[in-house]
């Protein structure tokens, strides 16, 4: 009975409050999927006997008479409404119930995504099953957005992710897998978009990862980033026009003190049902010069640089530099691209293309923080007068941690050759 009120929950969270009000970690790189503690991290469990009563029917309301249930007028009801308001109550919100344990939660990490009921949704199974242990989560995030420019205005709702999955891992602790499927969406072929991730990982050499399945490649460092983490609303230009995809292919990860790597090949396809239009390289590099220990009271250093090539339809190319730096409360990276073509998430293009985004963010506790973002994209370097440039600032609320987050982005759009236009964005996301 308690994952039936996990699952009830997801549904209410999505109904009411999105309505209302709608890095450094990669999507499966250098993270145990499973095994990995989280410092500073209550995990949540969830066993509420008390909803329902002994006998099956809901419990009513303390001092509520049922004998003379007479319809009564207005104010007759808001009499009764304020003696139950006015009857003093000294219990608080009970830990042991469902809204309790979130609401008494300690998560509070935001360089990786935490589950909120992440102990009732794991399950272990008997050491001679093939599979010895899976944890069923979902994800939600969802906005709405005031867009105007010279001309006119418009609201719109956008649902950005509803995610379901599982992570599981086999007999061999050394092999892991991860499905996860889209089972809404707004847009385009839906067979295309359902299955998000379904990819089989070995940890089996040390430091290392492969992967092998449907996933996301690393185009670029925000490109190549899970969603779960992200800053902003929307990914900057360049990583939504270069990268942000999933495809099927081979990847081998390593993860040092000085370096890390993310090598793949595979299907220049978008979706698992794509086939192989084609072949495509990813390679990416980060150096860490500040990655001893001695090093690290100065904060965090990365550089870092990589290719994406293959063919779809046409030959494509793209190659990023990006710098990071992390220290206490500051956080700051600049990121730019060039393609010669590109088969990014806003399709493909033959164009000859750049960009950069700069950020710039200050965390004034675990659950603030205020972010700015300069985002340049140019589509067509053999074209003039096309150039777009977005100025975005936003506030992050980590109600708790990445598990339920609100994020509120305001975005002026300067465009050359259409009129500039400003967004305002709210948006929420739920991880159970």
């Amino acid at each position: 009975m308690k994952y039936f009120f996990g699952i009830a929950l997801l549904f209410i969270l999505i109904s009411f409050p999105v309505k209302a009000i709608s890095a450094e970690v990669l999507d499966g790189y250098a993270q145990d999927l499973l095994e990995t503690p989280q410092e500073n991290e209550v995990t949540l469990e969830v066993q509420d006997s008390s909803i329902f009563a002994e006998d099956g029917n809901v419990e009513v309301l303390e001092n509520s008479p049922q004998e003379n249930e007479a319809v009564i007028d207005n104010s007759g009801f808001d009499s009764e409404l304020f003696k139950m308001f006015d009857k003093d109550n000294d219990n608080v919100i009970d830990e042991d119930t469902l809204i309790g344990k979130v609401l008494h939660s300690k998560i509070t990490r935001t360089d990786v995504p935490s589950y909120l009921y992440k102990d009732d949704l794991t399950f272990k199974f008997g050491e001679t099953n093939p599979v010895q242990k899976v944890q069923v989560y979902g994800i939600y995030r969802g906005s709405i957005g005031a867009i105007f420019n010279k001309d006119n205005y418009s609201t719109e709702y956008e649902n950005l992710t509803t995610q379901i999955g599982v992570l599981g891992s086999f007999k061999n602790p050394n092999y892991r897998f991860k499905f996860s499927v889209n089972p809404v969406q707004s847009s385009g072929n839906y067979f295309d978009q359902f299955i998000s991730n379904a990819y089989i990982m070995n940890t089996s050499i040390p430091h290392h990862q492969i992967i092998a399945g449907f996933s996301r490649p690393q185009i670029g460092m925000e490109g190549g980033t899970s969603t779960q983490i992200l800053p902003f609303v929307a990914r900057s230009q360049i990583a939504r026009n270069f990268g942000s995809v999933k495809s099927l292919s081979v990847k081998v990860i390593g993860n040092y003190q000085y370096v890390d790597y993310n090598f793949s090949a595979g299907s220049s396809g978008r979706s698992i049902t794509s086939g192989m239009p084609g072949t495509e390289f990813n390679g990416w590099v980060n150096f860490k010069p500040l990655g001893n220990e001695k090093s690290k009271k100065y904060g965090k250093v990365i550089i870092g640089g990589g290719f994406n090539g293959g063919h779809n339809r046409i030959d494509y190319g793209v190659g990023s530099l990006y710098v990071g730096y992390h220290h206490k409360k500051l956080w700051a990276n600049f990121e730019t691209a060039i393609a010669d073509g590109y088969n990014g998430s806003k399709g493909i293009s033959a164009n000859k293309a750049c960009g950069y985004a700069a950020t710039v963010g200050w965390k004034f506790n675990p659950h603030w923080q205020l972010i700015g973002r300069i985002d340049q994209f140019d589509p067509n370097r053999d074209a003039s007068n096309d150039m777009k440039r977005e100025y975005t600032a936003g506030i992050n609320w980590f109600i708790k941690g990445q598990a339920l987050k609100l994020i509120l982005n305001y975005v002026f759009c300067q465009n050359q050759n259409t009129d500039d236009s400003h967004k305002i964005i709210l948006a929420t996301q739920i991880l159970l």
